[in-house]
């Protein structure tokens, strides 16, 4: 049976007794509360069925709520307690009202995993790149995290915990973006995507330093080449694969903060 529903999704829902469908009630004195941002499908997805699996409420943030409510149906046809809420990091309004929507059933964040993202370079080469096209994809890849990330913070800060991870790329880094042997591959010349992410780990790197006195954990986590709608399909790893590892490093609790984590043990 479907979780809640956030604000949006209430009058799609059968009632009974004048009470909305939800998932069984739980404790959650021992339970975490993650919200993951585009989790109706691909990495996001994954990332929200691991931490699930692991007996933490998962709030799937959706932009379309018929996506949401399937994903949360899927879910929750796996035993998992999931919670559709209306979140298109691009609106503002939506985020603020998620975030008091989380406020309202638990009081509280405990893991924030900032993961929606989108990749409109091609067919564009870097010189030929609309510049409408740009601001689109740092709408989402980069004003969108620092939209929500604010949002959330005073939830956050409740928590014993608290970590947030942005899903970068090793596109976005220094290492990768000066070897000259990448200056001729194929995605060495995604000018949105590459430069939004470098910016994403930038932006990672000044929460860190703001929070460093917090139990508030803030790092970058690249789950490596994944297949996903993002790029074709195309990649050496599996969505699911890219979930368990975000998922893995949501939970660890001796990680420090301001560091970028890749499977591949890629630098900045």
């Amino acid at each position: 049976m479907p979780g809640i529903a956030g604000p949006s999704f209430r009058r799609a829902l059968p009632t009974t007794d004048g009470v909305r469908n939800r998932s069984p009630v739980t404790s959650t004195a021992s339970q975490q509360i993650a919200l993951i941002t585009g989790a109706t499908k691909g990495i996001g997805y994954a990332t929200a069925r691991e931490l699930g699996k692991r007996g933490h409420v998962v709030f799937v943030g959706a932009r379309d709520p018929e996506r949401g409510m399937k994903a949360v149906t899927d879910l929750s046809e796996e035993g998992i307690d999931a919670r559709c809420v209306r979140l298109d990091v691009t609106d503002l309004a939506t985020v603020e009202a998620a975030a008091a929507y989380v406020d309202t059933e638990f009081g509280r964040l405990d893991i924030l995993i900032n993961n929606a993202g989108v990749s409109l370079d091609r067919p564009h080469r870097p010189s030929g790149l609309p510049v409408a096209v740009l601001r689109a994809i740092y709408e989402t890849n980069v004003f969108g995290v620092v939209a929500v990330t604010n949002a959330m913070l005073p939830l956050l800060r409740r928590s014993e915990a608290g970590p947030i991870l942005n899903v970068s790329s090793e596109l976005g880094t220094v290492s990768f973006l000066t070897d000259q042997a990448t200056l001729t591959a194929q995605n060495a010349l995604l000018l949105g995507y590459n430069s939004s992410k470098a910016a994403l780990n930038a932006i990672t790197l000044v929460y860190a330093a703001e929070l460093h006195d917090s139990q508030i954990r803030v790092n970058a986590v690249s789950p490596g080449f994944c297949a996903t709608d993002l790029n074709g399909n195309r990649g050496i790893r599996s969505a699911e694969e890219g979930g368990a590892s975000v998922a893995r490093q949501a939970l660890l609790a001796d990680t420090p903060t301001g560091v970028f984590i890749a499977e591949d043990a890629v630098p900045w």
